[in-house]
């Protein structure tokens, strides 16, 4: 709902990605118990006649560590938006 009918722009994709960031991390705090670590990764793209694969890697504990992904697209813009939480001991 943040992006709604957001037209993509190449100056303000930064900070857009940014906030998105932050806003996804604040959200997740809520839910998350306090010994968990969280990472939140925005990627923004300009949408066109391209193909995008995102991945990530990372050793961690399959018991207590997880991760959560979403991803929009409009007609100006796509964006996929990764949180993954770690269990700190």
């Amino acid at each position: 709902s943040a992006l709604g009918t957001m037209v993509y722009s190449p100056q303000g994709s930064a900070p857009l990605a940014q906030s998105l960031a932050e806003l996804l991390q604040s959200q997740a705090k809520e839910v998350v118990p306090p010994r968990y670590k969280l990472v939140c990764h925005v990627l923004l793209g300009q949408q066109g006649q391209q193909s995008l694969l995102v991945a990530s890697r990372a050793l961690w504990d399959p018991e207590s560590d997880s991760f959560a992904s979403a991803t929009f697209s409009n007609a100006s813009l796509f964006a996929v938006a990764t949180v993954h939480g770690v269990y700190f001991e």
